[in-house]
């Protein structure tokens, strides 16, 4: 055994695109097994729950879905939008539908002057997605339904749809009821909304004006408890009448309903196993 070939003194590697001479690859190869192996780049998506949730067991993700309350702005007139109305465009009444909003608010307060409806009752005006919107106050609802129905100059016929809202817990008044109006006289459609709080929600009954909110009011009050005053008969539509509690407010917990349906029982989503 030769001085160079003894243990402890082998030849270092030879670098770029050099040979090896012979012996020295059983060297390199021994050399390659004491030291640690480069990291593996990684490859594919770290798995998760819906909306980037882990860690928690949630596969659902809802769990980690924080939204800010919605904060509705004051319109000023006129009220066209100047994203869809650009200065200088031809607008006629019958095809502008930003054009017609101004039309619609005039004869709005003058037929509330007409019934005494003081001007508080439409607490806010707001312009948004292509819509309309007037907030307005509970004690009043009825007689602007009335108005906006019966009045020559709005003829607001058909209530296409009644809806609920709840903004969460922490909000003032975050029960909300949405009144989608629209006139088939004059192919116009309107928002009215009404606000109240959870301690006091109550809201008067619109079916002895529109008769078909006897079922949107129903599932209103099946699904928020917003329960509305003067409703010929104000039963759950969807769960059942010995229900407790109401599945579309934000505090309603997501899960651990027992199914009865081979004995299983479906757990809430935090404590669902997890697939990451």
């Amino acid at each position: 055994m030769t001085e160079d070939t003894k243990p402890g003194n082998q030849p270092e590697p030879p670098s770029g695109g050099e040979t090896a001479a012979p012996g020295e690859s059983s060297a390199v190869a021994e050399r390659g097994l004491q030291e640690p192996a480069p990291p593996v780049a990684p490859t594919g998506l770290e798995r998760t729950g819906m909306f980037g949730v882990r860690g928690s067991g949630d596969t659902s993700g809802y769990g980690g879905l924080v939204l800010e309350p919605y904060t509705p702005i004051p319109a000023e007139r006129p009220y066209g939008d100047p994203e869809g109305v650009r200065a200088g465009d031809e607008r006629s009444s019958g095809s502008d539908r930003y054009g017609q909003f101004d039309e619609v608010a005039d004869a709005l307060f003058a037929a509330m002057a007409e019934r005494s409806i003081p001007p508080e009752a439409i607490l806010q005006t707001t312009v948004a997605n292509g819509e309309i919107t007037f907030y307005a106050t509970r004690d009043h609802l009825t007689a602007l339904l009335w108005a906006l129905r019966d009045d020559g100059s709005l003829r607001f016929e058909l209530a296409s749809s009644i809806s609920g809202v709840d903004y969460g817990p922490g909000v003032p008044r975050r029960l909300h009821v949405v009144y989608e109006l629209t006139s088939m006289t004059y192919r116009r459609r309107i928002r009215l909304e009404v606000a109240v709080g959870v301690d006091d929600a109550h809201v008067p009954s619109a079916v002895a004006v529109y008769p078909t909110a006897d079922w949107h009011e129903r599932e209103i009050w099946d699904m928020f408890g917003i329960v509305f005053s003067g409703h010929p008969g104000l039963t759950r539509i969807l769960m059942p009448d010995d229900w407790i509690g109401h599945p579309q407010r934000k505090d309603y917990p997501l899960g651990g309903i027992p199914v009865e349906y081979k004995g299983a029982e479906i757990p809430a989503p935090d404590q669902r196993r997890s697939y990451s």
